[in-house]
């Protein structure tokens, strides 16, 4: 026999002592080895459980109500900037026409000059205050273009300082020079607000085209948290229409 035994013949209270907790633990154990004992729940985890089921449908349904108005308000922003872009379109479109006309009578001015420039010009004795007088005559004539809009501001400082003005021509000669540069400046702004123009044609069709989008996800959206919502009992439906709006800034 080995110690144990010995022990166990010798005083057998430790083997009944064995045998009783042996016999305490066996139900525990039966508990723990059922599947079924796995997979029932306990009252508070039931409870629990039917809870989450019962306020899930709620919460989808507050989920989806949030979402269709967010969207909503981002169409509404998206409306606005599109009925913006449409106002800039239509004023730039203005702008083109005025440049347009404008472009056309100074070229209009520049053709009577060169046919009259074609008869030659008067015969002068050039001294120094014919000279000085075909400067002042030149500075007043740029200067009369500038205020109606047919040269920009910088030509005045250019006509003073002798830069890219002659002042020595003869005053027929400088009015067809005149002519030409205002000519050549308003067709310039013209085809600018032109290219204005055509940008504007693009942002302003591009922010129709993603306010149309942001409609239609708004309707689907408000679509489907209504059929979420319809399924809820009434006590729900009244905590879903309840519910906290999302914070709303206005459009820039």
């Amino acid at each position: 026999m080995n110690l144990v035994s010995e022990m166990l013949l010798a005083s057998p209270a430790p083997a009944v002592i064995w045998a009783i907790l042996m016999l305490l633990t066996f139900p525990a154990l039966l508990l723990l080895s059922s599947p079924d004992g796995e997979s029932r729940p306990g009252p508070v985890g039931g409870r629990r459980r039917d809870r989450d089921q019962f306020e899930r449908p709620r919460d989808e349904a507050t989920r989806a109500a949030r979402y269709a108005e967010e969207v909503y308000v981002a169409a509404e922003r998206a409306r606005l900037g599109a009925q913006r872009w449409q106002q800039v379109r239509d004023e730039l479109e203005l702008g083109v026409e005025e440049a347009w006309r404008a472009w056309l009578d100074a070229d209009t001015r520049l053709r009577v000059g060169l046919t009259a420039a074609a008869w030659g010009r008067p015969w002068s004795v050039r001294t120094c205050e014919e000279y000085a007088a075909r400067e002042r005559f030149l500075h007043r004539t740029v200067a009369a273009a500038v205020s109606r809009g047919e040269l920009p501001a910088a030509a005045i400082a250019d006509a003073v300082a002798g830069r890219d003005w002659d002042a020595r021509l003869h005053p027929v000669e400088q009015e067809l020079v005149v002519a030409r540069a205002a000519a050549a400046h308003l067709r310039e702004r013209y085809e600018q607000a032109l290219a204005a123009q055509q940008t504007a044609w693009h942002d302003a069709d591009l922010a129709r085209r993603n306010a149309d989008t942001l409609h239609r996800e708004a309707l689907l959206a408000a679509e489907q948290a209504a059929q979420l919502i319809h399924r809820l009992p009434a006590a729900q439906k009244a905590q879903v229409r309840t519910s906290p709006r999302p914070v709303v800034t206005a459009a820039a």
